[in-house]
């Protein structure tokens, strides 16, 4: 197996969280007093880096722990809104049962990963959760440090430009998924070293084949 460990996103990969994001985002940005989401950006900063859409967003760096609080009381109050998205439940058991280490690092809170996980947190060896907005790299190496594991033999999934810059910025491996919040094209220009349009294709990925018996 190419990997002993796979630490995955949460809102965009394993949970569909972007219909929730997009209902709620005006909301916040009147909280705070950045500029409003038009229909017509949405595409647009889904293009874009992080940095770009807080720029676009007018959104100040030092305003950023506080609205990260804020999203994440959000989503507690409408987790029963925000769900996994088809698949992920087979295909986590399925990386786990092949005796790969599974971990998450997110900006939401365990408590709120928990729960939308479910059942399927059980699978989890490590969580490390609410990362700041450019601070996953710092939970990669922690989370690699207590698996124990080879850099070498460890890759990040995540749906967005920041999730590739992180692994890379920590010398693991990147795979993008095509169906979050980043566009597909967005993703693919940055060279991720795997890209997934279907949930299926990480557990192809990862997981040898069934050996025929004899």
């Amino acid at each position: 197996m190419p990997y002993s460990l796979v630490i995955f996103d949460l809102d965009g990969t394993l949970a569909d969280s972007f219909p929730w994001f997009l209902r709620t985002i005006n909301d916040v940005a009147d909280h705070f007093g950045f500029r409003r989401v038009r229909e017509e950006d949405v595409e647009g900063l889904r293009h874009a880096s992080t940095r770009e859409i807080l720029g676009h967003l007018d959104v100040p760096l030092w305003k950023l722990p506080a609205i990260a609080r804020h999203a994440r009381r959000l989503k507690a109050e409408a987790a029963a809104e925000i769900s996994l998205f088809a698949g992920v439940e087979a295909m986590l058991g399925a990386l786990s049962q092949s005796g790969i280490q599974l971990a998450l690092v997110t900006s939401d809170s365990e408590t709120n990963a928990r729960e939308k996980l479910g059942d399927a947190a059980a699978l989890f060896s490590h969580f490390d959760c609410a990362a700041s907005l450019f601070g996953k790299p710092a939970k990669f190496r922690r989370v690699i440090s207590r698996a124990g594991a080879d850099p070498s033999r460890v890759i990040s999934i995540g749906d967005e430009v920041r999730d590739i810059e992180a692994a890379r910025a920590v010398g693991i491996a990147s795979g993008a998924v095509c169906w979050g919040y980043a566009a597909p094209a967005a993703l693919r220009a940055r060279n991720p070293d795997h890209t997934f349009e279907r949930m299926d294709e990480i557990t192809r990925a990862f997981c040898p084949p069934p050996t025929a018996s004899a």
